[in-house]
């Protein structure tokens, strides 16, 4: 018979499970800021974004676009509302970025930015399969 001990670091961390709510809340929270405040950005820097865009062969045309998802991507995970949905349209959104503006390698900076934008695309497949918890628009309707 094996003795497990509990008090080492491979202890269960089964109990965290009576804050999964809270938990996966804060969790959306943290996830939603940085589309909610570069949504926000793209608005009051809308010709520098636009250039910036075009620079690297984006149409500038596809900026309301990318305002709309980041925005209501970012609210939709904050409440958690169709969150299913809006995250599997992030995880797309962050990385098609990754693909268009953050390819540069030899930047670390850039690859920093895309190893980011990869990591996020995961936090949010994970959200897509897992859902939005209880602390929830989704929730709250039954959903």
């Amino acid at each position: 018979m094996k003795i497990v001990d509990r008090t080492g670091f491979d202890w269960d961390l089964g109990g965290l499970r009576r804050f999964a709510d809270p938990i996966v809340f804060i969790g959306r929270a943290l996830m939603s800021v940085i589309f909610l405040l570069d949504g926000y950005g793209k608005i009051f820097e809308y010709r520098d974004v636009a250039a910036y865009m075009q620079d690297y062969g984006v149409s500038r045309l596809l900026l309301p676009l990318a305002i709309l998802t980041e925005l209501g991507g970012g609210l939709s995970i904050l409440f958690g509302l169709k969150t299913r949905w809006a995250a599997i349209a992030l995880a797309g959104y962050a990385m098609l970025t990754a693909a268009l503006f953050h390819y540069s390698f030899a930047d670390a900076d850039q690859a920093i930015h895309f190893q980011k934008n990869l990591a996020m695309a995961g936090g949010f497949v994970i959200l897509a399969v897992f859902g939005p918890g209880g602390w929830s628009v989704d929730a709250w309707r039954g959903r």
